[in-house]
């Protein structure tokens, strides 16, 4: 009767594996429909915590370098669109349940300090890992117009991304004096 039961079991869990959405493999490269929709929110992100930044933070850095974030992504969000368009693929133009609720929405509950540690932690964790998506983008991109958009984009990720960590620095500096 075990044996019947446990047979069963895997043969319940085999389905339901098989049933959830196929994620591709890591290091798989994406679509570029996929990568748009990267592209996409990570653009409509930024700009809405930098926004944010602006607003909340206690550090006029921190306020400054959200600006800044907001302008760019904002410009990149225009160039995306421009590439998708030579592509004819779509690009989504809300930001995602996910992001929402899993980012968004935590940092538009925290203030002042706590904000600009947070904030500063994100903008350093999300342009690290858009680095790495852009730049296998970069090699690997069926279509040229979304070929060369992650190439020119490379530099202004890196750009934000030495931006935050110079926010990082800068914050701990601060806290030794």
């Amino acid at each position: 009767m075990k044996l019947v039961l446990s047979a069963v079991c895997c043969i319940a869990l085999g389905s339901v594996a098989m049933a959830a959405p196929k994620k591709p493999a890591a290091g798989a490269p994406m679509t570029d429909q996929q990568f748009v929709n990267f592209a996409a929110q990570t653009d409509m992100v930024e700009a809405n915590l930098g926004q944010l930044a602006q607003n909340v933070a206690a550090a006029q850095p921190v306020k400054d370098y959200g600006q800044m974030l907001v302008t760019e992504h904002t410009k990149d969000f225009g160039q995306l669109n421009a590439a998708a368009q030579q592509a004819n693929l779509t690009v989504p133009n809300a930001i995602d349940t996910q992001h929402d609720k899993t980012l968004i929405k935590p940092m538009e509950k925290l203030k002042g300090a706590a904000f600009d540690r947070r904030y500063t932690q994100e903008m350093i964790a999300g342009h690290t890992k858009a680095i790495a998506v852009y730049k296998k983008e970069a090699a690997d991109a069926q279509n040229p117009a979304i070929k060369s958009y992650a190439e020119q984009a490379l530099p202004v990720l890196q750009q934000h991304l030495q931006g935050a960590k110079d926010l990082a620095k800068s914050k701990s500096s601060a806290k030794g004096k």
